[in-house]
């Protein structure tokens, strides 16, 4: 499965320096040529006019579920995009997973909470859709990285009587969503924190915009504030000189996650690291799956 998947991101790269930049056309290709099914720009939900798209790449036959990862792009909730993170399930997909990456709202389509109620939605869908793709629904793993690891967590984080389900309610009979693990990339855990005081940032600022109650929506969207037993495990990776996000955030939502016996980890790398640099350390990616596995989300 390694081979296969280096070859797949050789094929990717290849595709991408072919045709200048990543098309859905170029990595359609890469996907096909390694065995894989790419299901590229499906329409998970429409608000504020406009439809908000997944892609989903996926090991055949989906009669066999398979752990799946849901990957939510970073850029501090006012700019990116799923293109932006092709390689970024890779490591994921090696292990023989599934993989959805999502879009959803940025600030200039739509303020906060936009972006969380788009992410709970996207989870749902997964639920929705399994049996069609081979989502194993008792081994999502949702990751994200910078406002991407924010998103994961909130998404596995939430629950419904928090009032951020509403566009995509969920029905009689429907099975309670619940993720299996979390994996944060530099992802912020204390969203207030960022709007006032020394640590404020102009990135939660433009999120925020003119709301009148920034400050009670800014907690309500902060994972530290949901800290209960009978979490998923959690997942932090963090850079001890965080220029974007304080690394103080993630101690504390260590210590209250110790405190619950949630299970977690906190994986820290020294210096000012942020997102994607945190994320592609090779030392990283095994500590992660090492806990993965160790809790059940992935086979020995």
């Amino acid at each position: 499965m390694k081979i296969r998947l280096c070859a797949f991101s050789i094929l990717v790269l290849t595709a991408t320096a072919a045709f200048g930049q990543r098309s859905d056309a170029a990595f359609q290709w890469a996907v096909a040529a390694s065995g894989y099914s790419y299901h590229s720009n499906i329409v998970y939900k429409r608000a504020n006019g406009q439809d908000i798209r997944l892609d989903v790449i996926s090991i055949d036959p989906p009669s066999r579920p398979r752990p799946t990862l849901l990957y939510i792009y970073g850029g501090g909730w006012v700019n990116g995009n799923k293109g932006s993170v092709t390689l970024a399930p890779l490591p994921y997909l090696a292990r023989g997973m599934n993989a959805v990456i999502i879009d959803y709202r940025v600030a200039d389509n739509g303020l906060a909470p936009a972006a969380v109620e788009d992410c709970r939605c996207a989870f749902r869908w997964i639920y929705s859709h399994a049996k069609e793709y081979g989502f194993d629904t008792s081994k999502i793993v949702i990751a994200g990285e910078s406002a991407g690891g924010h998103l994961a967590l909130i998404t596995a984080m939430l629950q419904p009587s928090a009032g951020f389900d509403n566009e995509c309610p969920q029905q009689d009979g429907d099975p309670e969503l619940k993720a299996a693990a979390v994996v944060s990339y530099s992802g912020p855990t204390d969203v207030a924190d960022l709007l006032e005081g020394p640590n404020q940032r102009w990135f939660a600022l433009k999120w925020f915009g003119s709301i009148s109650n920034r400050m009670d929506l800014a907690r309500r969207l902060s994972p530290v504030t949901y800290v209960h037993p009978g979490l998923p495990l959690i997942i932090q990776v963090h850079g001890d000189s965080d220029p974007h996000v304080p690394y103080a955030q993630v101690v504390r939502l260590k210590e209250a996650l110790d405190h619950a016996g949630d299970p977690n980890q906190l994986i820290t790398l020294h210096g000012p690291i942020h997102g994607w640099a945190v994320e592609k350390e090779l030392d990283v990616e095994e500590q992660v799956f090492d806990m993965l596995t160790k809790y059940g989300v992935l086979a020995q």
